[in-house]
């Protein structure tokens, strides 16, 4: 385990100095490139934070839900199979709420500012799958 400041505190800090400090002296082009490098570290830093739980988590409904071990991209291929081949579709119990919690993990790192994405997550920030 490394001190402080932790790789998040680090992205957030260096985002938020481009942000507050720096945005206001830039126009132009260069304006919207200093926007584009900070979304980046914002993308970043909720990586950091967020993506390992969302992989743990999404990893432990494909071990339930295929009934094997493996990595998360051996469980997803194995998924992918299976519905490819037919075995497996909305229908086969647990698929649907894996889908939805795996979507809106994703989202809550790639773009958590989506109006469908805050609406469905709710004030709580805990997804719910409308069709179970």
């Amino acid at each position: 385990m490394q001190d402080e400041p932790t790789p998040t505190e680090l992205t957030k800090a260096v985002a938020d100095f481009l942000r507050n400090e720096i945005t206001p002296a830039v126009s132009g082009h260069n304006a919207f490139k200093l926007r584009v490098a900070i979304n980046a570290l914002d993308l970043v830093t909720r990586q950091l934070a967020l993506e390992q739980g969302g992989e743990a988590a999404e990893a432990a409904r494909l071990t339930e839900l295929l009934d094997m071990q493996g990595s998360l991209v051996d469980l997803n291929r194995a998924l992918a199979e299976r519905i490819a081949g037919g075995e497996a579709d909305l229908q086969t119990p647990g698929l649907s709420d894996h889908l939805w919690r795996t979507t809106m993990d994703k989202l809550a790192v790639d773009q958590p500012n989506y109006a469908s994405y805050k609406r469905e997550s709710g004030d709580s920030g805990s997804a719910t799958n409308p069709s179970s």
